[in-house]
């Protein structure tokens, strides 16, 4: 379906701006409106911004006049719709003006005409809710000024084709703009749905006597906001904002309707700027915002966790794909980051929280937290690994764990390793190739996305390395073809690579040695931060005897935990020693019975009273301090102090140890 002649319907702001971006991208298009001086002083706007365009080289070595040229006027819908490919209706937020609009338009078009709204909130399906041909229709929201700004909505109506958003999806890409695919209609669809639960917490604020809207703003300002969130309201205007609020509570949630402050100043017919007069007094220009006046009742992330929570209920119901809502938020709040890439920065446990006392607080079911929130799932939903409305319930029992590897998204459903997180920030990896957990190139392959994967999940802080059944691994797979003797060297230094890794990555790993912990399984315990295993797990080096020598970093790190002449006779004999052998010699630092089981508890010890960045730092410090003299280790020691000292955990380990509590540590 090929899109040449466009239609816009009202010349209002937002019309004369579409209208605007399609004659610049070379469309024919007609603007209707209801009389002629109106459409007259919209191609004056028009023409301005254009001329201010060509003057800044932004019109693709066009000139305004011939833009201006592909641009007529109708003050009949009949006849400006009768050759348009596709019809944009931009009148005012009212359901009932768009629905008569919709059906005039329906009546006098082609068949095969594509009918959208630009409406920023208004469900698509209940504006089409009449009309004949219900597979045309859906919506494209632009955002304003829709010349500058990159973001348009394309929203799937309950019956819109996929054929039609296809077309509109390409379409909005040609017009040079960021087209966020809205999956499914919803009241606000994405930017201005995540945007709700702030207003009705800002209102709520005033109403419970928080603070003044100058203390609130002045906090934003200090944050390095350009507006407050009430000078934004003023700008906008409190009708636009109070219509949303009133829609909102009709369509989502009813508390919607709490706000009261809002309510006075729109029956006061204080409507912010455009009246002179709404939080502020805008008579003598834009308000002065003292920034010393900045309350500390509010803070940054009482806003980000409603975003947060938000997106998330729009992933779990499959409106939007996080990358689309990232860049909504992004492009159509003109912002640098969004939800989603903030989010990463949070466990499931900090939001939820956070999110449960705004809730409590002003006694508002809008805040509650998503489910995925709720069951410790906030890293899946934001990184797409959710199933669309099939969010599971975490029973709270230490056993309870949700395999990554059954869930969609980036890490697919891998056939050599299993994912498993558990409660208390606690990751497990199987190497899952049983009966002998041999290590092939695919293994490999997993095992290094699965390392990435978690490289920065905040939600996990100890991982733990075992196998699948009794055994960790027995070693490389060498069934597998090689073609050559640089293919075998290049083998090797994949497996150097990942568990290099495996060494490097910001989380304590332990690696539970058992049954076999032979060759390249050997090497991957030694990788680890930690050993545990049972008295007679059998621990060694076959390579020599097989004519090879350790591969995968073997012949570096053994010698560094039992000295250099232990671990020449270890290798050169190809020797194996039981773990109670190990154990003497430093490999096992603990021996257990029952080891997958046992683990967890000194797992859960870590990750509960040591600070994450002191990990971290501590493992670099070890691995890396033992490379270097010992005057550029203290160096490196003395620079790891200086960064500890601005962290959030130091001052919480300080408090919990004057206090007599646990440490609640959050990495950061």
């Amino acid at each position: 379906m090929e899109i040449k002649n466009v239609t816009v319907i009202g010349s209002g702001t937002m019309g004369q701006g579409i209208a605007e971006v399609f004659a610049i991208y070379g469309y024919n298009v007609k603007m209707e409106d209801i009389s002629q001086e109106i459409l007259n002083k919209a191609l004056n706007n028009i023409k301005s911004s254009l001329l201010k365009l060509e003057q800044k080289n932004q019109l693709f070595g066009k000139k305004a006049d011939e833009v201006l040229s592909r641009i007529s006027t109708y003050t009949s819908i009949q006849e400006a719709v009768k050759d348009a490919d596709l019809v944009i209706e931009a009148v005012p937020e009212n359901e009932e003006l768009k629905k008569k609009i919709f059906a005039e338009a329906e009546n006098y078009a082609r068949k095969e005409t594509i009918l959208a709204s630009n409406t920023s909130n208004i469900r698509i399906t209940d504006i089409a809710k009449d009309l004949r041909y219900k597979d045309r229709i859906a919506g494209l929201h632009f955002f304003n000024p829709p010349v500058l700004m990159k973001l348009v909505e394309v929203i799937k109506a309950e019956d819109t084709s996929d054929e039609v958003m296809d077309t509109l999806v390409e379409l909005v890409r040609k017009i040079g703009k960021y087209p966020l695919r809205v999956m499914k209609d919803t009241p606000g669809f994405v930017v201005n749905r995540i945007n709700a639960p702030e207003s009705l917490l800002f209102c709520l604020l005033l109403d419970n006597k928080v603070g003044t809207p100058e203390e609130i703003d002045a906090y934003f300002k200090s944050q390095g906001l350009p507006m407050g969130p009430y000078e934004l309201m003023d700008y906008v205007g409190i009708d636009v904002v109070y219509d949303s609020l009133e829609y909102f509570a009709k369509t989502l949630y009813p508390c919607f309707s709490k706000c009261n402050t809002i309510k006075e100043l729109y029956k006061n017919k204080q409507l912010g700027m455009k009246t002179g007069k709404g939080f502020y007094d805008w008579s003598k220009g834009r308000p002065v915002i003292d920034v010393k006046k900045a309350t500390d009742k509010i803070t940054m992330l009482d806003v980000l966790a409603l975003e947060i929570n938000e997106s998330v209920k729009l992933i779990e119901q499959g409106i939007a794909s996080p990358e689309d809502i990232e860049n909504g938020v992004k492009y159509g709040m003109n912002r640098p980051y969004g939800p989603i890439s903030v989010a990463k920065s949070f466990t499931s446990l900090e939001i939820k929280s956070k999110l449960e006392e705004l809730a409590s607080r002003f006694n508002c079911d809008v805040f509650e937290p998503a489910e995925s929130i709720k069951n410790g799932l906030l890293r899946d939903a934001i990184e797409g690994r959710l199933k669309v409305s099939e969010t599971k319930k975490i029973e709270e029992t230490k056993r309870k764990v949700e395999t990554v590897a059954e869930l969609k998204g980036s890490i697919e459903n891998f056939k050599t390793i299993r994912l498993e997180k558990y409660p208390n920030k606690i990751a497990k990896i199987v190497l899952n190739r049983p009966k002998y957990n041999l290590i092939s190139g695919e293994l490999l392959d997993e095992l290094e996305k699965v390392i990435k994967y978690i490289w920065n999940d905040p939600e996990i802080n100890v991982v733990i390395i075992t196998g699948e059944g009794s055994v960790l691994s027995a070693g490389a797979d060498l069934n597998e073809f090689v073609s050559g003797s640089f293919q075998f060297l290049e083998n090797s230094r994949k497996g150097e690579r990942v568990f290099q890794l495996l060494s490097e990555i910001p989380k304590l790993t332990i690696a539970v040695m058992k049954g076999y912990a032979l060759g390249g399984g050997f090497e991957l315990s030694l990788a680890c931060d930690l050993r545990v295993g049972t008295e007679d797990v059998q621990i060694g080096f076959p390579e020599v005897t097989l004519g090879l020598v350790p591969g995968w970093g073997g012949s570096q790190r053994l010698s560094r935990i039992v000295g250099l002449g232990k671990a020449m006779e270890l290798i050169v004999t190809g020797q194996r020693i039981t773990g109670k052998e190990a154990y003497s010699l430093g490999i096992l630092n603990r021996l257990y019975k029952n080891p997958d089981e046992e683990v967890m508890e000194l797992a859960k010890s870590i990750a509960e009273n040591s600070a994450p960045v002191s990990i971290a730092l501590v493992k670099r410090l070890l691995n890396k301090g033992s490379q270097v003299p010992i005057d550029v280790g203290l160096e490196m020691e003395s620079f790891a102090m200086g960064v500890l000292y601005s962290t959030e955990d130091l001052k919480e380990g300080i408090m919990a140890f004057l206090q007599k509590r646990k440490p609640e540590f959050k990495g950061r």
